[in-house]
């Protein structure tokens, strides 16, 4: 058998703002430093009600505080369903890459993009990881017991339906 060479150059790290999903993080970063990928970060919302309270707990309060006050109108808008631009999550996110990035030491990575889209997650991240020709996806996995094995999670479906590579990454206990 032949090892087939693997060249990471596009990473897809999807969140949908969880605690799982930001521990997956340090995953898409530490790869995203050994191959000098690019990563590209994916939220889908389906989900209005849980946004905001989820991106206050990715930020500090003041930088938290700036988004909304120069987004107020959008935010409204996007909180609503108003507004497909949905600026204010997509600024939080990349506030939070940067982040991430002045805290990484001795791990550089670049992000490509931050995308917000509206949808069915699975069909978005599948659908991104095509566009994007994705190397990997990298996503967190909640795992809440038996109930969520029987009606079958986010990442469970990605794994089912993807054509790209996926990396799920649970929460250290």
């Amino acid at each position: 058998m032949k090892i087939k060479q693997i060249d990471i150059k596009n990473i897809l790290y999807t969140t949908d703002l969880s605690d799982t999903a930001l521990h997956a993080f340090s995953y898409a970063v530490s790869l995203a430093n050994l191959y000098n990928a690019k990563i590209t970060i994916l939220h889908v919302i389906e989900d209005y009600d849980a946004v905001e309270s989820q991106l206050a707990g990715m930020l500090m309060e003041e930088q938290w505080k700036t988004i909304q006050e120069r987004h107020v109108r959008e935010a409204r808008q996007s909180l609503t369903g108003k507004s497909r631009d949905n600026v204010i999550v997509r600024d939080a996110l990349t506030q939070f890459a940067e982040n991430v990035k002045s805290e990484a030491q001795g791990q550089a990575f670049a992000t490509d993009e931050v995308l917000v889209l509206f949808g069915d997650p699975v069909e978005k991240i599948i659908e991104t990881a095509k566009e994007r020709n994705s190397d990997l996806i990298v996503m967190g996995s909640h795992g809440h017991g038996l109930l969520q094995d029987l009606i079958g999670s986010t990442t469970r479906r990605v794994l089912r339906k993807s054509h790209t590579p996926v990396l799920t990454i649970r929460l250290d206990k």
